[in-house]
């Protein structure tokens, strides 16, 4: 049985500028805290949060979606990669960005407030800062 969910919040930013610091290893890092090394281009490899995080570009639809697979150190070997879907609306002076998280291991709901925790506050924290 997969897990999936979703999870949202308004950043402080334009879906361009998050868009760029999603793909971008140094904005990337410097927005969540974590070491990233990321690409901007489709079926090429990242890894964020120190290496926590390992996955691969599916689809980029500049600046409104990212679509990737995506696991962590936590995966089994045997369980298939996650599917992430990263969706950039505009709503009032920021963006609405909505994680749609699928294909997620049995024990992948802490994923969910790892969201939160791991990128949503520290991405309020880096762009409201940025003024």
């Amino acid at each position: 049985m997969s897990i999936e969910f979703e999870v949202s919040e308004v950043i402080p930013a334009s879906p361009q500028e998050i868009y760029f610091a999603w793909l971008d290893s140094e904005e990337h890092t410097n927005m969540t805290g974590g070491e990233a090394h990321v690409s901007a281009n489709i079926g090429e490899a990242f890894d964020a949060w120190d290496g926590y995080i390992h996955g691969k570009n599916l689809e980029l639809e500049y600046p409104k979606r990212i679509l990737q697979l995506w696991r962590t150190t936590e995966f089994e070997r045997t369980d298939v990669d996650s599917r992430l879907e990263i969706l950039l609306v505009p709503e009032g002076d920021g963006t609405r960005v909505t994680i749609r998280h699928s294909e997620l291991p049995e024990h992948g709901m802490q994923y969910y407030q790892g969201w939160i925790d791991a990128y949503f506050l520290p991405m309020i924290d880096y762009f409201g800062g940025k003024d």
